[in-house]
């Protein structure tokens, strides 16, 4: 059997790798289809594009990754064909190139277990953070096994390889001039098409969300995602002219208490309360990690996982129908404290020139308050300690190795071995950081100090381990066990902090970052940025559930106004409680940005495209509507202006 397989010549080696790589992809997307056999489409035309187009992509995958092994063969003379030289370096590459595919196929496969979807920008996030990355994969997955199986499979193929006597043949083959060059010229040829003309967009041809992602290559994705880790607006989506954008967005923001300060070119504005106040309420606001409304029984989880917060929910402002920005931590970070929707590309808390921003702690230090940003891990992740050190925030995380830069003003405190009873890849246990948070509120109280801290939980995170004994769902299990145990700690946390001087006059505000999970079918899960939000302590008069559609950029403009402030503003976000506040959500990835107004939804796409649809709450479903010219202008405008004055320097 193995002779009738046989491939002569010195390209032996490259032909039989490029069949092997060709084979495990097409099985690797039939793992694909099996796992989402419930929602991918499986009709006949559909399952064969979804085919064809990831043989075309394996191909453009596969020629630029032999591109340097082709370039040695064809420049390598013939008198060193075969000799120790050659035989180490080509049995070498041959084992690692091996050893890296395999593993990365493996990778494919966690990583769709986790994202349903090809590797993607947070892959290359991933790949940028490895400490953190290698601690998670090492706590949640049997590493050893893991390695030691991907080495077996790497034995396996060489093994089948050298039955084959592909090797052999590769270090006995002679090469003339013109199979050389051919060669050569061909695979540089496919190679250069492929970066010049085939963008990964281009496997994105299906309204059903998974026969695009499984249509794609993932290596050649990851890539893809790495060079449009940032995007340029007006080059990637359809834009309208920059001063009918910013007026339209004036307009929508313009109200009897707004009074814009600036020209055309801004939104920088006064908004004055029609009520005096002289409130100096401590706020403690909790970024809660990957918190999902429907891990909540008030949306019909009957698995009883939240029993605080369902609690909470009836004593507490608790929007109900509250969306996020992103899928992404740091989408939740950039909209909590910009009050900005999202702009394509990578968050602005890993951009460059983001220092400096007006954000919500400019309008607490107006009045004096101190700062705080709480992260149970090193704040080096995800550029977390730059963003909110270099805008006003004094920074405790656990980062006892990195160091923040010099330009930034500000304070960072260590979180010490003494203060921990847990800690994983991504940091102390939930109750350990509360635990901070309280005892620097108690210093700031004794100093009479007015305090804003901002809180990062992690607990919620793949391993999901947590301190044995605290919830009935034992550490390392699951994500229910998980969300139960962040339920648990925010409890204790409050029974601390109602002991505490300070609590009567402190408002807390509880708040995901993204949902547990954001793939669907559809190009955009509507379901998956569906988060609950909490208000706590203010008077019991106040408390109801707020059932206006809006975002997480509209929490602090509404805290503000409860506060009856009088602040410059530089936000897109509005109060709520306003009676001409209109309903509507911002969300997307770093490539879809949406506006949702009721069950309306516009998605504005990169290379410049858009779709219309009517979204089915009772079946989370989008059906194509016909084109509203007036929703599509508002949705440019709105992402357009945020766009441009963020990289012209104007939400400085």
């Amino acid at each position: 059997m193995f002779k009738s397989l046989r491939i002569p010549g010195r390209f032996a080696l490259l032909q039989s790798f490029s069949l092997w790589f060709l084979i495990v992809s097409f099985l690797l997307r039939i793992v694909f289809f099996a796992w989402q056999h419930n929602e991918v489409s499986l009709h006949v035309a559909d399952v064969l594009r979804t085919i064809f187009t990831g043989f075309f992509f394996d191909i453009g995958t596969l020629t630029l990754l032999l591109f340097p092994a082709v370039l040695y063969f064809s420049v390598v003379p013939d008198k060193w064909i075969g000799s120790i030289v050659d035989k180490i370096v080509v049995s070498f590459f041959t084992a690692l190139g091996l050893f890296i595919f395999i593993f990365s196929f493996f990778a494919e496969i966690t990583f769709w277990e986790e994202f349903r979807s090809r590797f993607n920008f947070i892959a290359v996030d991933y790949l940028i953070y490895t400490n953190e990355v290698i601690a998670n994969i090492r706590q949640s997955y049997p590493l050893p096994l893991l390695i030691g199986g991907v080495v077996l499979f790497v034995i396996l193929v060489l093994f089948i390889f050298y039955k084959l006597n592909v090797f052999k043949r590769t270090f006995s083959g002679l090469l003339p001039m013109r199979l050389r060059f051919k060669a050569f010229a061909t695979v540089a040829i496919i190679a250069l098409f492929y970066i010049s003309f085939i963008s990964n967009a281009n496997a994105e041809w299906s309204s059903n969300r998974y026969n695009s992602e499984i249509s794609k290559s993932g290596i050649y994705s990851f890539f893809a995602a790495f060079r449009n880790n940032q995007m340029k607006y007006t080059e990637f989506y359809s834009s309208v002219n920059n001063e009918k954008a910013l007026q339209a967005v004036r307009n929508k923001l313009s109200d009897k208490n707004t009074k814009f300060t600036k020209g055309g070119h801004s939104i920088h504005r006064m908004i004055t309360d029609s009520l005096p106040s002289n409130q100096k309420k401590n706020v403690v606001f909790i970024l809660v990690e990957s918190l999902s409304a429907n891990f909540m029984r008030e949306f019909c989880n009957e698995k009883h996982i939240t029993p605080f917060l369902d609690s909470l929910a009836q004593k507490s402002i608790f929007f109900n129908n509250l969306y996020a920005t992103g899928t992404r931590t740091v989408r939740g970070m950039e909209a909590i404290t910009l009050s900005i929707p999202p702009t394509p590309g990578q968050s602005i808390v890993k951009r460059p020139q983001n220092h400096n921003l007006y954000t919500i702690s400019n309008v607490f230090k107006s009045r004096n308050y101190d700062c705080n940003f709480f992260y149970g891990g090193d704040g080096y992740f995800d550029n977390m300690n730059s963003y909110f050190g270099g805008n006003g925030f004094n920074i405790y995380d656990r980062g006892r190795g990195s160091v923040l830069s010099d330009d930034i003003k500000t304070t960072r405190y260590n979180i010490e071995d003494n203060e921990v009873t847990f800690e994983n890849a991504w940091g102390i246990c939930d109750g350990d950081i509360f635990n901070k948070m309280l005892k620097v509120a108690d210093d700031h109280y004794q100093k009479k100090q007015p305090f804003f801290n901002f809180v990062m939980t992690t607990s919620n995170h793949k391993p999901y381990t947590y301190p044995s004994g605290k919830v009935l769902i034992p550490s390392g299990m699951s994500r229910e066990g998980a969300v139960m145990y962040t339920d648990f700690a925010l409890r204790e946390m409050f029974k601390k902090a109602e002991t505490k001087p300070w609590f009567k006059n402190t408002v807390f505000v509880i708040v995901a970052d993204h949902c547990a999970s954001s793939a669907g079918k559809d190009e955009i899960d509507v379901a998956n940025y569906h988060i609950p939000t909490f208000i706590v302590n203010f008077p019991k008069y106040l408390n109801q559930k707020v059932s206006k559609q809006c975002s997480q950029i509209d929490i602090f403009p509404t805290l503000f106004s409860m506060f009856h402030w009088n602040y410059e503003s530089d936000f897109f976000g509005k109060n709520i409680f306003d009676p001409n506040f209109e309903p509507r959500a911002f969300s997307g990835t770093y490539r879809k940005l949406v506006l949702m107004k009721g069950s309306r939804t516009m998605i504005l796409s990169d290379e410049k495209k858009q779709n219309f649809y009517n979204w089915n709450k009772s079946d989370n479903s989008l059906k194509t509507l016909p084109m509203d010219p007036d929703f599509l202008n508002e949705t440019i405008s709105w992402y357009q202006t945020a766009d441009y004055l963020f990289n012209k320097k104007m939400l400085k």
